[in-house]
């Protein structure tokens, strides 16, 4: 009778440690960490589509907007694919590659990103922080969005437009093109 209550005991004690979830790991941890950073810093405001037009494609977040940020004499730049799709987003980028890029401004090829892109507030970030936010990235969906731009001041646009105009400018246009 013993064993049987023994058995019975120990069976039931591993039923119950199976239905448990798994530990969370460093990485769940850290991944956690960085979306609770990425949102905060409304990351998803310039790099999901529809955001900016005040309906974010959630479907599709962080693989890049659909509207642009013209700054008179430099263009038009358009908040690019965060996602790891390795075609059109940061699939190729190493993750120390997504945490230079954040601090310095700069991509792996070089390219000087969007100086609405706000890496010099970025570059304060801890170690521990930005790695975060680089594993966050990693973990996320893929998105196929290959984005527009950046648009030299000279080319046409072929997005939405989010024009800053002086305040004599904007006053001075009428109230319908507003």
């Amino acid at each position: 009778m013993a064993r049987l209550m023994l058995s019975a005991t120990l069976g039931a004690a591993l039923t119950a440690f199976a239905t448990l979830p798994p530990p969370a790991s460093a990485d769940d941890a850290q991944i956690a960490r960085g979306q609770y950073l990425v949102t905060l810093a409304g990351c998803s405001d310039c790099h999901t589509p529809g955001a900016l037009l005040g309906s974010p494609d959630m479907k599709r977040y962080l693989g890049g907007s659909d509207v642009g940020f013209q700054i008179p004499g430099a263009g038009i730049f358009v908040g690019q694919n965060l996602t790891p799709d390795k075609e059109t987003g940061i699939g190729s980028w190493s993750s120390d590659q997504i945490v230079a890029a954040m601090r310095t401004g700069k991509t792996p090829d070089g390219r000087t990103l969007s100086p609405v892109m706000p890496w010099p507030a970025l570059s304060h970030l801890t170690d521990e922080d930005a790695q975060a936010i680089a594993a966050f990235l990693k973990s996320i969906p893929a998105v196929d969005h290959k984005n527009a731009g950046p648009i030299g001041p000279n080319e046409k646009a072929t997005v939405f437009v989010s024009v800053t105009l002086p305040a004599d400018a904007y006053n001075a246009m009428q109230a319908a093109k507003k």
